[in-house]
């Protein structure tokens, strides 16, 4: 399994509903592109983000697919809608076994 790593979620706490809501969720992730090579010469295999998930009590509201292009700590920033109270968990899955989830709970008004 790949290293762990350290995930950020900042969003409100409480939304009136049916109000719109920022979302910003990052992963610190030691991103590797696959096409370097050691001093030696040999290849650095890739290590990247390739999927991130949002789940809003259980229904999946953001979905993003990564590819080689992404940066080291992607920040991805999306707006969803408060409908009801409860939990939003976050997933990110990557190469080499790589996983990290995070969650957030929203009090609806």
């Amino acid at each position: 399994m790949s290293k762990t790593s350290r995930t950020v979620i900042t969003m409100p706490s409480q939304a009136k509903k049916n109000a719109i809501i920022e979302i910003r969720a990052i992963a610190q992730h030691d991103m590797e592109t696959g096409f370097r090579y050691t001093e030696e010469g040999k290849l650095i295999p890739r290590d990247i983000i390739r999927l991130f998930t949002c789940q809003y009590n259980g229904e999946e509201v953001f979905r993003a697919d990564f590819y080689q292009g992404i940066g080291a700590n992607p920040l991805i920033i999306f707006t969803t809608v408060a409908v009801a109270s409860g939990k939003l968990e976050f997933k990110w899955v990557g190469d080499n076994g790589y996983e990290a989830t995070n969650q957030a709970q929203i009090t609806v008004l």
